[in-house]
């Protein structure tokens, strides 16, 4: 339940992302925003990990901040992916979307999951 929860978040981030960002940042629709967010999800559990370990010296030197390059690789997947009904212009705009969607996450999971445990 809360992998499709976070789904639906992660959607919801891409429709306002492409809002704020007309010029860099299109989507289709809400069904292809939760398409999108259902391969980026698929991508996480199987492609990341993998780069995680063969990157995993420079990650170390940065400190964790190549994961949000990390992150970006795999939004441009998830671009490749979906084709014309979700596109990103260029890795700057990919690496901006991840940091957003990082920061959305962990505070929605700090207010929205915490809270539920109590």
């Amino acid at each position: 339940m809360r992998w499709l929860i976070g789904i639906v978040i992660n959607a919801v981030i891409f429709i306002a992302l492409a809002g704020y960002f007309e010029e860099t940042f299109f989507i289709t629709g809400f069904g292809a925003a939760l398409g999108a967010s259902f391969i980026l999800s698929v991508l996480n559990i199987l492609v990341r990990p993998i780069l995680i370990l063969f990157t995993l010296p420079v990650t170390i030197l940065s400190l964790g901040l190549f994961l949000f390059v990390i992150n970006a690789i795999t939004i441009m997947l998830t671009d490749t992916l979906m084709g014309h009904s979700f596109e990103v212009d260029g890795f700057g705009m990919a690496l901006l979307t991840a940091v957003i969607m990082s920061i959305v996450n962990l505070v929605l999971q700090k207010t929205i999951f915490e809270n539920s445990k109590e």
